[in-house]
């Protein structure tokens, strides 16, 4: 995609093999970062996914036996087993078929469940505290944390880009999807969100089931819901993981054949297996979730593009127009730097808070 589009705006009337190969290199630059970036922020993806698992399963056996037996580590380590399963079960993306339906009730049922249960409480508790805790310094760097966090939170098309792929015309359809995704697809998140800080203020926690109260039940179901939900979305975010490393190793035809199953299990129960071992160290969900915007969101979202651009467009690009996209790199590269300090200090602060296999 990047060669065509490259080849398709630049000038290769001067220059001849200096041009073509200038482009070569730049198509070489752009792929490694591109590649890098984009699977960098998969795996962290994943790490989060880990953790919202073994937190949804940990908050499930509290409801029923608050005895301090098992650990979030614990947890996190059945969690990571659950998705080993699920992925040698699934043996590429289109497999997923039905469990896309189920991945979208499993979520509704979350924030329904949620929703209620916060409006309640916060219609029945007594004045709360909304003002944010900490010294200035530390304000500043939680703002610029939860800057990171945000775009990470919103970078989340790909569900509704892959529903959209079923039918003729896969692009109209995946733009379809995207502008629903990024319209109506946020406001369960803002009602969420603005919900559990109005009913619980300053002290509302990053797993919201966490905070409300209820029939045991009913938190019980939105629990489970959330296990399995990031069971499902995990595989998604690992899928062009496993895809590549199916290809690049040329895993090809049946997918029960003893060597392709054999294969499955080792590799990806492996990747999974690191992947649940580092959310076990420090499961920090939200420090991940900025480091993930900070190292990769930021770069792919607001960075590369303009770069892109610039180099496709070139001569043809007016000065006003070039220094604005370059405008955008400056802004943007700074802002990503200093989430990726932010995102550090966090996982610092925490790791010492907590210390590592921590049972938050």
């Amino acid at each position: 995609m990047l060669v065509l589009l490259l080849l398709s705006s630049m000038n290769m009337g001067e220059g001849g093999i200096s041009d073509i190969e200038t482009l070569r290199d730049s198509c070489m630059t752009a792929y490694s970062l591109v590649w890098a970036s984009q699977y960098a922020n998969l795996f962290l993806i994943n790490t989060g996914y880990v953790i919202l698992g073994g937190q949804a399963l940990k908050a499930f056996y509290v409801l029923f036996r608050d005895d301090h037996q098992m650990k979030l580590p614990h947890f996190i380590a059945v969690a990571g087993l659950a998705c080993v399963l699920f992925a040698i079960a699934i043996p590429h993306l289109s497999a997923l078929r039905i469990w896309l339906g189920f991945s979208t009730f499993f979520s509704l049922v979350y924030i329904c469940i949620v929703i209620a249960l916060s409006l309640k409480d916060g219609l029945e508790a007594p004045p709360r505290d909304y003002s944010i805790p900490g010294t200035k310094n530390s304000k500043t760097w939680a703002t610029i944390g939860a800057a990171a966090n945000l775009v990470f939170a919103y970078n989340t098309g790909m569900l509704p880009e892959i529903q959209a792929t079923v039918k003729e015309p896969v692009v109209n359809n995946m733009i379809k999807a995207l502008n629903f995704q990024f319209t109506l697809g946020v406001i369960p998140m803002h009602a969420v969100t603005y919900i559990g800080y109005w009913a619980y203020g300053s002290s509302a926690s990053s797993y919201l089931l966490n905070n409300v109260s209820g029939p045991i039940w009913l938190k019980g179901m939105a629990n489970i819901a959330a296990f399995l939900q990031a069971i499902i979305a995990l595989h998604i975010f690992a899928s062009p993981t496993y895809e590549f490393l199916d290809t690049k190793y040329g895993v090809t035809g049946s997918a029960l054949a003893c060597k392709n199953l054999a294969f499955r299990i080792i590799v990806r129960g492996g990747y999974i297996a690191i992947t649940a071992f580092l959310s076990a160290l420090l499961p920090f969900l939200g420090d991940f979730m900025n480091l993930a915007g900070a190292i990769s969101t930021f770069p792919l979202t607001f960075i590369l593009p303009n770069h892109m651009y610039i180099v496709a467009k070139r001569k043809k690009l007016s000065f006003l127009k070039k220094s604005w996209h370059w405008l955008n790199i400056i802004f943007f590269s700074c802002i990503a730097v200093a989430a990726f300090v932010a995102a550090l200090r966090f996982i610092t602060v925490d790791s010492k808070t907590y210390h590592v296999f921590a049972d938050l």
